[in-house]
């Protein structure tokens, strides 16, 4: 039984347009109450979060475990205790792994991989199509069975228009929307990074901003022809920023979201040809940065999320042209959206959370990102005014593929709960 109450801090809500001085008592690993001056039952514990901030746990709608199959780049168990140490309390699984999360037994692996963890809940995402080959869809009706709640071949774009016409036609039996990698291959083939000023300047072949614009545009006019949702990863630039916000003022059923390199970084931190900075889609321009964070303010992009990606050191520390894209992400999120969203007055510290929390367990219908009574007690403790240092050596990922080391940061979670269970503690400093 699971018993505790966190008093004086300021608790924050999205979900109930709370922000106020409350307590919050957790019972039996559900919400008991949340008001000022409650008292704490006999045998119950008491935490003293005066100074700090409580709020629903983090939802990441994006995130790679690689188990299984790439258990040298990360496990469950692993990238799990990542995510608590992040403030996430909740991730979606992404379903690249070997084999593919195409069925019910490997959904059902990774289910049971995050139980006996017992750090984040895990939702996996199952694949689009079987193997993630683009020719035949997988069983939806066996993968949401199974636990998943989602469908994406992310790693690859669903190429065919005919068959993501057909997933979301075929989703929405199920309830579960579509999330597609935006990316036109024979645009993109071969490029390693923004096609742009920089790319030139270090003879690097690039991917253009169109190669995303292309099929944003693609999967917005199938969803308002199926009426099915979709849901478009990572988004880049610009132009889908634009497509977006029009496709939302039709009512086309869409929603998308941005990770913090996206809204943090341009494709000058590849000008050293720095691996870590190798992502896809690419670091774009400034101009790309800007619109993403007017996105995520007035709403066009609903949340943010991390695509936590990790590679193994010796991957990364090859040429450019061939070390892996990707970047970690959980541990970083949280401290990347207070420093550069919040004191950089784009989000208040309520419509940050509501970004990272509440929105996304609301567009992929999922328990959590609220503090309402009766709810899963998965709530994170943070403080929005300690600053660290970003330190991958430090990390609980198993890897350090991060353009982000050495940078401080503002924004350090204290404590994260996952049905009222403390899974993550900071050491005292």
């Amino acid at each position: 039984m699971t018993t505790l109450l966190l008093s004086g801090g300021r608790v924050i809500d999205p979900s109930r347009d709370h922000d106020a001085p409350a307590d919050l008592l957790v019972i039996d690993g559900r919400i008991e109450a949340v008001e000022a001056g409650l008292s704490a039952p006999d045998g119950v514990a008491v935490v003293d979060v005066s100074g700090l901030v409580v709020a629903p746990g983090l939802v990441d709608l994006h995130t790679h475990l690689r188990e299984p199959g790439h258990e040298g780049k990360e496990t469950v168990a692993t990238g799990t205790r990542a995510a608590v140490a992040g403030g996430f309390t909740a991730i979606c699984a992404m379903p690249n792994t070997d084999p593919v999360t195409d069925n019910q037994a490997t959904v059902g692996f990774i289910v049971k991989q995050a139980a006996e963890a017992a750090a984040a809940r895990v939702y996996p995402i199952g694949a689009v199509s079987l193997g993630q080959r683009g020719e035949q869809l997988a069983e939806f009706g066996e993968l949401v069975g199974a636990g998943a709640v989602a469908v994406s071949d992310d790693g690859h774009p669903v190429v065919s228009g005919h068959l993501m016409r057909t997933a979301l036609e075929y989703a929405q039996t199920f309830g579960i929307p579509v999330a597609d990698h935006c990316e036109e291959p024979t645009l993109a083939a071969g490029g390693v990074m923004h096609e742009g000023i920089v790319s030139t300047r270090l003879g690097l072949k690039g991917i253009p901003a169109a190669a995303e614009e292309i099929m944003v545009a693609r999967n917005i006019l199938l969803a308002e022809l199926t009426g099915g949702h979709v849901h478009l990863c990572h988004m880049s630039t610009r132009g889908s920023v634009e497509l977006i916000r029009r496709a939302k003022e039709r009512g086309v059923p869409v929603t998308a979201e941005a990770c913090p390199h996206h809204f943090t970084l341009t494709h000058e931190a590849c000008a050293a040809y720095d691996t870590s900075a190798k992502m896809n889609p690419p670091l774009r321009e400034p101009e790309d940065v800007a619109a993403i964070r007017e996105a995520l303010k007035d709403g066009t992009i609903d949340v943010i999320a991390t695509d936590h990606a990790p590679h193994h050191y010796d991957a990364k520390e090859r040429e450019f042209d061939d070390a892996p894209f990707g970047i970690i992400g959980l541990e970083t999120a949280l401290g990347l959206g207070v420093t550069e969203l919040v004191r950089g007055g784009v989000l208040t510290l309520p419509e940050l959370i509501a970004r990272m929390s509440t929105v996304p367990a609301r567009i992929f219908h999922l328990p959590g990102g609220t503090l309402a009574p009766g709810a899963p007690a998965d709530v994170v403790v943070l403080d929005p005014g300690a600053t660290w240092t970003v330190d991958p050596s430090m990390f609980f990922s198993k890897s350090r593929n991060t353009p982000f080391a050495g940078r401080e940061l503002r924004g350090r979670v204290i404590r994260t709960l996952v049905g009222g269970r403390t899974v993550f503690q900071a050491r005292a400093t």
